[in-house]
């Protein structure tokens, strides 16, 4: 009798155009969920209720009467739809992620399921931590910042594109700031760098982070400090969360190892 374990994905190997044919549907309802969204988000709030609740925080900082301004024709109406598709993708984004690994699961190991899932779970709720954090707390921040250091000369008007660009920077920078722990954990699980290492570097990733927050963050000591801060933090969590990663994905043969 043979003492080799049994691959436990022996048997489960589809032919290529099964894998195609599974991939397109399920593309086709990740697709579905975000239009069902988005239409949600057409009818209520609507374009111009979600650009409006955007805007809410710099309008609120605006000095008394001023507003936004469209420089463009079509701006108007193109901006309101982009935010609404964005906000569809993330409200849809649960179903596009369980869409994702419903196609990759059959194909890990069960060890690396213990892994994948938690990691996909874990990014996405904390890349909208980031951007919740960055809409509720930094934005009026740095916008009472910026205002207190406006000339009374100069009245506020800000360009509609101009600010949707503005916040997309500013959510991306935030949401992948919330993924440092996701990336700690990804590279000690990987072997690349040893949870030794990680305690080591600590006090080269405060200067790196407060050096990353300069750059893509408005040059105001509010928002880089909201930036650069947290990232400290969750590089602490990141070491903690690491440690359990490693203790309970091992592979079989690796706990068998490592018990011997």
């Amino acid at each position: 009798m043979s003492s080799e374990p049994k691959d436990e994905l022996e048997g489960t190997e589809q032919p290529f155009v099964a894998h195609l044919v599974e991939l397109r549907d399920r593309l086709i309802r990740a697709l579905i969920a975000v239009g069902i969204a988005f239409g949600v988000l057409c009818l209520w709030p609507g374009p111009a209720g979600m650009y409006d609740w955007l805007a809410a925080p710099l309008v609120a900082h605006l000095p008394k009467g001023a507003t936004l301004i469209a420089t463009n024709v079509i701006s108007p109406f193109i901006v309101p739809l982009k935010i609404t598709m964005m906000a569809a993708l993330l409200l849809a984004l649960p179903v596009v992620l369980y869409q994702v690994w419903a196609f990759v699961a059959p194909g890990l190991y069960s060890h690396e399921k213990k892994l994948v899932l938690p990691l996909v779970i874990s990014s996405t709720v904390l890349f909208i931590a980031g951007v919740a954090f960055c809409y509720f707390f930094v934005f009026g921040k740095v916008f009472t910042f910026i205002q207190s250091f406006a000339p009374k000369s100069i009245t506020a008007a800000p360009d509609i594109e101009a600010y949707l660009s503005f916040v997309l920077t500013m959510f991306v920078a935030f949401g992948a700031a919330f993924e440092v722990p996701i990336v700690v954990v990804v590279l000690a699980r990987m072997g690349l760098v040893s949870i030794e290492k990680l305690k080591s570097f600590r006090g080269y990733f405060i200067v790196l982070a407060f050096i990353i927050a300069a750059v893509i963050t408005p040059p105001d000591i509010v928002s880089q400090l909201a930036l650069a801060i947290p990232m400290c933090l969750l590089y602490e969590v990141g070491i903690w969360a690491a440690q359990l990663f490693i203790k309970h994905t091992k592979a079989p043969e690796d706990a068998q190892e490592r018990e011997a």
